[in-house]
C-alpha cells in the first residue's frame, strides 16, 4: 500500500513593502522614544538618586540613604501642601471641564462666525503664565488696579490677601488659561460625530438639550477622560503662575507642591527634599492618570457603539 506524503507546509515570507514600512515606522519613533529617555525618564531617575542623598546645590553630594525622605515626610507642612495641590485641582477641573465642553460644542458649528470666535479664545493659550500672572497682579491691586481707577467698590479689595480670595482668583485665572486648549479638543471630538445620529434624534422629536445628553455627551466619554488626565496631571506642575501671582501666599493658602519643591531646593538649597517632593509629584500624577484610565474602561470600544 503506497503511502500518502503529506503536504508541505508553504512558509510565506513578509512581503518587502510591508518589512520595509516596519522599519520606516521603528526609525519614525526613534526620535521621539531619544527624546522621552533624554528629557523624560533619565531626569526622573536622577531625581530619585537624588532623593537619597544631602547636597546644597554646590558642594558634593553625599549618600545618606533615607534621611532626605525622612525630612520631606516628616515636614510638618507637606499635609497642607498636598491639601492645597488636591484643592487647586479640583476645583481647576470642576471648572474648566463644563466651560470647556460648553464652548467645544459651541465653536463646533459650521458657522463662519465660530471660527472667527475660536481663534479669540485660543488667543490666552498663547500667552506666557509668568505675563498673564503679572497682569491680573496689576488688574486686581486694591491700591493702583482695574477697581480703584473705575472706582468700583466690589473690585477694589484686596484678592491676594485673603486665603479664599486668593485661591479662587488663582483657579479663575487657571481656567482663563487653559480652557482654550480643551474647548479645541472637545471642538474636534465633536466634529467628529457622525450626523446621522442628531438627524434620526430630530425625527424623533429630540430638542437640542436631549441630543446634548444623550448623543454629544456619550460620544464624547474618551476626549473627557482624555482631557480631564492632563487637567489633573497638568495642575500638579503649576508653579510659574504660583509663584508671580501669589508666592504661595497669603501665608501658605496657595503652596503647592511644585512651589514647595522649588522653595526646598533652591531657596532653601535642600536639594534631597526637593527631590523626594519631585518624585511624589510623579507618583500621584501616575497613580491619578491610571485611576481616570480606569473610570473610563478599557478604552477600546468603539466611539459610535450607539449607532
Amino acid at each position: 500500500m503506497t503511502m500518502l506524503a503529506p503536504p508541505a507546509v508553504r512558509v510565506t515570507e513578509l512581503p518587502t513593502t510591508d518589512r520595509g514600512r516596519g522599519r520606516s515606522v521603528v526609525w519614525m519613533a526613534l526620535p521621539a522614544l531619544v527624546a522621552f529617555l533624554s528629557f523624560g525618564l533619565i531626569p526622573l531617575l536622577g531625581a530619585l538618586g537624588l532623593s537619597f542623598t544631602t547636597w546644597d546645590g554646590i558642594g558634593n553630594i553625599q549618600f545618606t540613604g533615607l534621611d532626605s525622605w525622612k525630612a520631606a515626610l516628616t515636614d510638618p507642612g507637606l499635609p497642607h501642601t498636598l491639601a492645597v495641590t488636591f484643592e487647586i485641582m479640583i476645583l481647576s477641573w470642576l471648572v474648566q471641564t463644563p466651560i470647556s465642553i460648553l464652548i467645544g460644542v459651541f465653536i463646533a458649528g459650521r458657522q463662519r462666525y465660530r471660527g472667527l470666535l475660536a481663534v479669540l479664545y485660543f488667543i490666552p493659550l498663547l500667552l506666557s503664565s509668568a505675563a498673564i500672572s503679572i497682569t491680573f497682579k496689576a488688574i486686581l491691586d486694591p491700591n493702583f488696579g482695574l477697581g480703584s481707577g473705575l472706582g468700583i467698590g466690589v473690585l477694589n479689595q484686596d484678592w491676594l490677601g485673603d486665603p479664599t480670595l486668593a485661591i479662587a482668583v488663582l483657579i479663575f485665572v487657571v481656567s482663563w488659561q487653559f480652557i482654550p486648549f480643551h474647548s479645541l479638543i472637545y471642538q474636534g471630538a465633536v466634529r467628529q460625530i457622525p450626523t446621522a445620529l442628531y438627524e434620526a434624534s430630530q425625527i424623533d422629536g429630540a430638542g437640542r438639550l436631549r441630543q446634548f445628553f444623550s448623543i454629544t455627551l456619550p460620544q464624547i466619554k474618551y476626549t473627557i477622560i482624555t482631557s480631564s488626565t492632563l487637567m489633573v496631571v497638568g495642575s500638579l506642575t503649576f508653579f510659574d503662575l504660583i509663584y508671580v501671582l501669589t508666592a504661595g501666599g497669603p501665608g501658605d493658602a496657595t503652596r503647592a507642591l511644585a512651589l514647595a519643591m522649588y522653595q526646598k531646593g533652591f531657596m532653601a538649597n535642600l536639594m534631597g527634599p526637593a527631590s523626594c517632593i519631585a518624585v511624589i509629584l510623579v507618583l500621584v500624577g501616575v497613580a491619578l492618570s491610571q485611576l481616570l484610565r480606569r473610570l473610563g474602561g478599557r478604552g477600546d470600544e468603539s466611539q459610535m457603539e450607539g449607532m
